[in-house]
């Protein structure tokens, strides 16, 4: 993966330190034209942006941004643009009604088996189409103990649940006594059987991934990763060593993408991530339609877009490579299935199947 940065990486002694990263993080215009050209309008326009929407830029990531091409998938992806301050009428606070489905502060139970148990509302780098943008970024601090002791307390009053989401915010831009402090009361719980862990650092911060962090989590089997890789640009070096450690540490890893125009909407565009994601070992799990979050109206495709890109891919690339597509229905529906149909018709007696390149077959309905 080509560096496009003009800042000078191999000699900064601190670059694969995460903590080095996290507190370097850039967080406005200023920050920014070390790395990008900025007209004196897009710097204004930025600004604006942040009095909305805070923004946070890893150097790592940032290194990736192609300096001059304002179309750039890591750049956009990363810096604000005036588009987010503009409302879609049909866009909301809360798409996801995560607020509605919290029976105690830092916990969503939307589904009877599993629950979101939100551990931070700081990300290493602020993607500018969060869905949970109204609260992320809004302040960089752990949950406290207090806090996941009343989570906890639901969780054991509610044997029902047996997996536990630990997201956010990223937990693993937390320290590792902290992660170990949250992971450790999760695995205390009789009930739960797998703790699962969404986090982008493999892909915008992956000197996170360190020996220590795995050591601590390969204490608290079984335990899911899932990342969240949007382009075939982010499949970088370090990315895929990230990838690799945390795969050689027992700990199965998956992909979630947004589907972003202008970003990964093209069906080249997407094979290639899934191939590279394959190759370095991370399932593609789903594909997301791009929520209805306020000030994303730029990103959303047509449901249609996506239905036509898994169309595409079906039966070209292998199986185990091609994600689900799915909406996470507004109001708190939860994930929906949206793909091509190919059964044509159910009778009686058999069904009338399509294949990938459209022709027909039939099976009997017995």
């Amino acid at each position: 993966m080509e560096n496009f940065s003009s800042v000078n990486t191999s000699f900064n002694p601190s670059w694969n330190d995460w903590k080095w990263q996290m507190q370097n993080r850039i967080t406005d215009a200023v920050g920014l034209a070390s790395y990008i050209s900025l007209t004196s309008r897009e710097s204004a326009e930025i600004d604006q942006c942040l009095q909305h929407f805070r923004m946070a830029v890893t150097p790592y990531y940032a290194s990736l941004m192609d300096p001059v091409d304002q179309s750039c998938p890591i750049r956009r992806q990363a810096v604000p643009a005036i588009a987010e301050t503009y409302l879609a009428p049909y866009e909301l606070r809360d798409p996801l009604a995560e607020e509605n489905s919290s029976p105690v502060p830092n916990l969503v139970h939307r589904y009877p088996d599993r629950v979101l148990l939100l551990a931070t509302h700081m990300c290493s780098m602020y993607c500018r189409h969060c869905t949970r943008r109204r609260v992320v970024g809004q302040e960089d601090r752990a949950i406290t103990s207090a806090e996941l002791e009343r989570a906890a307390a639901y969780i054991e009053a509610n044997p029902q649940i047996r997996d536990v989401l630990i997201s956010g915010g990223d937990p693993l831009c937390m320290g590792d006594a902290v992660v170990e402090r949250i992971v450790a009361r999760v695995r205390r719980i009789a009930h739960v059987q797998i703790i699962r862990i969404g986090t982008r650092v493999p892909v915008v911060m992956p000197m996170r991934i360190t020996s220590g962090l795995l050591a601590i989590l390969k204490k608290y089997q079984p335990i899911w990763i899932n990342t969240h890789f949007n382009h075939p640009r982010e499949l970088t070096d370090e990315a895929r060593a990230a990838c690799a450690a945390i795969v050689d540490a027992g700990i199965p890893l998956g992909n979630q993408s947004v589907l972003l125009k202008g970003i990964n909407d093209d069906a080249e565009t997407m094979k290639q991530l899934l191939l590279g994601l394959v190759q370095a070992r991370v399932r593609p799990y789903y594909l997301y339609q791009c929520d209805l979050s306020q000030g994303l109206s730029h990103f959303r495709t047509p449901v249609s877009k996506g239905v036509e890109i898994i169309q595409a891919l079906t039966g070209n690339i292998s199986g185990y490579a091609i994600p689900k597509f799915v909406i996470d229905a507004p109001g708190g529906g939860g994930k929906i299935p949206i793909g091509p149909e190919y059964v044509v018709a159910v009778e009686p007696d058999r069904f009338v199947l399509k294949n990938y390149t459209g022709d027909l077959y039939t099976y009997p309905n017995i």
